[in-house]
C-alpha cells in the first residue's frame, strides 16, 4: 500500500470518529433543560444518529461502501429534513463534514477494488 492509499485508508476513519464525536456535542444541551434521571430520556434522543453512525464507521471499518452510503445518504437526509430554505451555514456544518467523509469512504473502497483487480491480475 503506497503511502496516497494509506492516507485514503485513515483519513475517512480518523474524520468519521471526529464527525460522531463532534455530533454528540449537540446531546449535552439537555443538560440545560432536565437534571437527574430525567436526563435520561432525552439524552439517548439526542444520541440517536450518533449511536447510528457509530455503528455506520463500525461497519465501514471492513467494507468501505457502507461507509460511504450511509454516510452520504445522512448528508443528504439531514439537508432534507432541515428543509431548503436556510442559509448555506445551516448545512455546512453537519451535511459537508458528512458528505466529505463518505466520499473518501467512496476513494478508499475504489483504491482498495482497484488494489485487488492488479493482485489478481498478476
Amino acid at each position: 500500500m503506497s503511502k496516497g492509499e494509506k492516507i485514503f485508508y485513515w483519513l475517512p476513519r480518523i474524520l468519521s470518529i471526529a464527525f460522531v464525536l463532534f455530533l454528540s456535542l449537540f446531546a449535552l444541551d439537555v443538560f440545560n433543560e432536565y437534571s437527574g434521571w430525567s436526563i435520561a430520556l432525552p439524552l439517548l434522543i439526542h444520541l440517536i444518529p450518533s449511536f447510528v453512525l457509530a455503528g455506520a464507521l463500525a461497519i465501514a471499518w471492513k467494507h468501505e461502501w457502507v461507509g460511504a452510503f450511509i454516510f452520504l445518504g445522512f448528508a443528504v437526509f439531514y439537508i432534507w429534513m432541515v428543509g431548503f430554505d436556510r442559509h448555506w451555514s445551516w448545512y455546512a456544518g453537519i451535511a459537508f463534514p458528512s458528505a466529505t467523509v463518505g466520499v473518501l469512504y467512496l476513494v478508499s473502497w475504489s483504491q482498495r477494488k482497484r488494489r485487488e483487480k492488479l493482485s489478481t491480475q498478476k
